[in-house]
């Protein structure tokens, strides 16, 4: 089991607002260190955005409760119904905290009724105050490198998809074992397009590091792009497997042939970028002109050779794919020689070492 570091910071909101409470003599700290836990976010930005949301949430659920609670007391079925209000309005307000400002309504709407209004102010504060910990143990706690775990996923992600792209060309995969790793693929392209919004949301201060970003922001796109497109085309080799197979020898060779080239040139790319390959661009885009034509020439001699009208459609299908990967690999090779070309000075794989 992986311990991240919201894991860690969590623990650590608890604590500070766990003391924080004992030292302001507050009646019932551990309200503060539950707020702290629904307040806790990956990064500084998401937590500055979230803190105004949940302020906000906590206000509602505390004047809901506080009506509620002087109007008509704190039965249970009050409660329930007063709980329905705090999220029709924070539905109405499009505010989305809404389990933080329910815990705040049952929190308040416990306070005895002998000193109901003290209670609910000193309970509402005590919660205020595992937000407020939450947000400082975000902004103190070193934010974690969102560019150098957003390449290393793509990276493993992109070679995860070639691996099970060789194994296909090469009729080697287990078809149901191949169905499920397409499936894990796609949830771990959702969960590397979070990553990327992360980085996307980090903040720099100097005007020359935000235009390096934004060049490295259309860089990490594309190269997340490029590996949706080989994620297509093994759906495609997986979806068309028996039509492939059934070609003639001389097609299923020149196929199998181009996929190799550009998952070779896949890997090469990403390498490239952390500067562990070197290729020439003009051969490159050359190449890539190349198995375009390539392509063409063999879908059409097939076509003509064909005995089977059936399959046409469906190799159709199969050699479109393999051209809009080609055709992402292509512009992932433009990105790349323009900031090579044109911004030598900079540093958009600073991280390599941390990767070796």
């Amino acid at each position: 089991m992986k311990l991240g570091a919201r894991i860690f910071k969590t623990g650590l909101a608890v604590v500070l607002a766990l003391m924080l409470g004992d030292l302001l003599n507050l009646p019932s700290p551990v309200f503060a260190a539950i707020a702290a836990v629904f307040a806790i976010q990956p990064s500084i930005y998401r937590s500055y955005l979230t803190i105004l949301e949940q302020v906000q949430g906590n206000v509602v659920g505390a004047i809901v409760a506080i009506v509620f609670g002087l109007l008509f007391g704190n039965h249970f079925i009050i409660v329930g119904l007063a709980a329905i209000i705090v999220i029709m309005i924070n539905l109405r307000l499009k505010i989305d905290t809404i389990s933080l400002s329910i815990v705040t309504l049952i929190v308040v709407m416990e306070s005895p009724p002998d000193e109901f209004i003290m209670y609910s102010l000193l309970r509402f504060g005590t919660i205020l105050l595992g937000i407020l910990s939450a947000f400082l143990i975000n902004l103190i706690f070193i934010p974690p490198k969102y560019e150098t775990k957003l390449y290393q996923s793509i990276s493993d992600l992109s070679n995860d998809v070639l691996k099970w792209m060789r194994l296909a060309v090469h009729q080697a995969a287990d078809l149901k074992l191949l169905k499920k790793e397409i499936e894990s693929l796609n949830e771990r392209f959702v969960k590397l397009e979070d990553i990327y919004l992360f980085y996307k949301e980090e903040k720099t201060f100097l005007k020359k590091e935000s235009q390096t970003k934004m060049r490295k922001l259309v860089i990490y796109r594309q190269m997340i792009t490029t590996g949706k497109s080989a994620l297509e085309l093994l759906k495609k080799q997986h979806h068309y497997e028996y039509e492939i197979i059934n070609t003639d020898e001389n097609t299923a060779q020149n196929l199998k042939e181009i996929i190799q080239h550009l998952n070779n040139n896949h890997e090469h790319l990403l390498l490239r970028y952390i500067g562990k390959a070197i290729q020439i661009h003009d051969e490159e885009m050359q190449e890539y002109e190349e198995i375009r034509e390539r392509l063409l020439d063999v879908f059409k001699n097939y076509q003509r050779n064909s005995v089977d009208d059936e399959i046409i459609p469906h190799v159709l299908q199969f050699v479109a794919g393999i051209l809009e990967y080609n055709e992402q690999l292509e512009r992932l090779e433009v990105l790349l020689n323009n900031v090579e070309q044109f911004h030598k000075d900079e540093k958009h794989a600073d991280f390599a070492e941390e990767l070796s």
